[in-house]
């Protein structure tokens, strides 16, 4: 291993956003020869997932799933074994209740059994969904015991708890063993939903940290309105690049782990550039994992809830600091430096980086009170200098 697991936020890609039951065999293959022709891997993408669907519809007569044989007419051994052959990890997905949410068995009352036979077929992840879950048996309980079934299953596979922030999921998640845990609803490729899911969380920074990250669901960077799936995005429209270069943004200050939906296959230049941003993502995978707190701009009657800062403390000193615009006009953010911990009197100024044109902004001492259009955002990684 290179790192332990869960340490930093995961980084791979999902099949649901995009495709949802409409999944196969080839469709993997060509994402996982895609995860490194395309640079993906060399980014730090490693997991791809099969979300729900990929089962038949009822367990065989030992009790085990079954894997759809016109869907993975070579099992999922095989699967894995061809993303593994790329570098690649391979994930999959099930469910607490009796059925998963598209209706699939799900492993309420296997959850040992489904352990050991993703161990066996070479599983590196699990996302675990909470539809069908029997009304009157805990939540939490389920969640604890899918975990300690993956810990014992012989391979190390990391848990992606996904209840939707049901149960006050905040107040126990990390001691179940979850490497991750969705904190909200299900994301749709619409800018509305985008924010409204950032919001939800920004009073969430101390429920994520290593190995136990806050997932604010899958990305839709680069799906323009392109999911067979109409509520996720087909009868919505999507987004324009600045919107999704936000969401990026967003989510990578808020440690969010970073899950591709879109079709790679056919992703446009402006997508890549999103995806594969390297300063983005390093402060993503900042070891320390710590979550970023927000700042209200000034002056104080300008506090409007969707126009804010978001600041990350690095492990080397640095601090990324995003100024975030999500009204609908342009708008000033003023940063006083005094309110991130750097008080005129230290002598330091801070030395600004931009990282979505890679270049430096120059040394600004005190204040610095870039405009940022609707919609859109700034990130820099800021250096204490003398």
């Amino acid at each position: 291993m290179d790192k332990q697991l869960g340490l930093t936020p995961a980084l791979g890609w999902n099949s649901w956003n995009t495709f949802t039951w409409d999944i196969n065999e080839q469709l993997i293959r060509d994402v996982a020869d895609l995860f490194v022709t395309e640079g993906y891997k060399d980014a730090g993408y490693e997991y791809i997932v099969i979300d729900d669907c990929w089962s038949l519809k009822q367990r065989d007569q030992q009790g085990n799933l079954i894997a759809d044989p016109a869907k993975f007419p070579s099992g999922m051994k095989a699967l894995a074994d061809y993303i593994h052959s790329k570098g690649l990890k391979f994930g999959m997905y099930s469910c607490v209740g009796t059925h998963t949410c598209a209706g699939y068995p799900g492993s309420f009352e296997h959850e040992f059994q489904d352990a050991q036979l993703f161990a066996e077929w070479g599983v590196d992840y699990l996302k675990y969904d909470y539809c069908f879950k029997p009304r009157h048996i805990s939540g939490e309980l389920l969640y604890k015991r899918m975990s300690l079934a993956l810990k014992n299953s012989g391979r190390e596979i990391l848990f992606s708890a996904c209840n939707w922030g049901e149960d006050n999921v905040y107040q126990w998640i990390r001691e179940s063993g979850a490497h991750m845990y969705r904190s909200t609803g299900d994301i749709q490729d619409h800018w509305d939903s985008i924010k409204n899911l950032a919001l939800s969380q920004l009073d969430k920074e101390c429920y994520t940290g290593s190995f136990c990250h806050n997932d604010m669901d899958m990305l839709v960077v680069g799906m323009y309105g392109g999911s067979n799936n109409s509520f996720i995005g087909s009868k919505i429209g999507g987004c324009n690049d600045n919107e999704y270069k936000t969401h990026f943004s967003l989510w990578s200050l808020m440690g969010s782990p970073l899950m591709i939906g879109c079709d790679i296959r056919t992703a446009n230049q402006a997508t890549k550039d999103i995806l594969l941003n390297p300063d983005l993502i390093a402060i993503n995978q900042d070891i320390e994992s710590r979550g970023a707190y927000r700042i209200k701009p000034e002056p104080q009657w300008f506090h409007a809830e969707d126009v804010f800062m978001l600041v990350k403390v690095l492990t080397d000193g640095d601090v990324a600091i995003g100024f975030f615009n999500l009204s609908d006009s342009q708008r000033e953010l003023s940063l006083q430096f005094w309110d991130i911990g750097l008080p005129y009197a230290s002598g330091f100024s801070l030395s600004m980086y931009d990282c979505w044109e890679h270049k430096e902004l120059g040394v600004f001492k005190e204040r610095f009170a870039p405009v940022v259009p609707a919609h859109d955002c700034l990130i820099v990684r800021a250096k204490l200098v003398k």
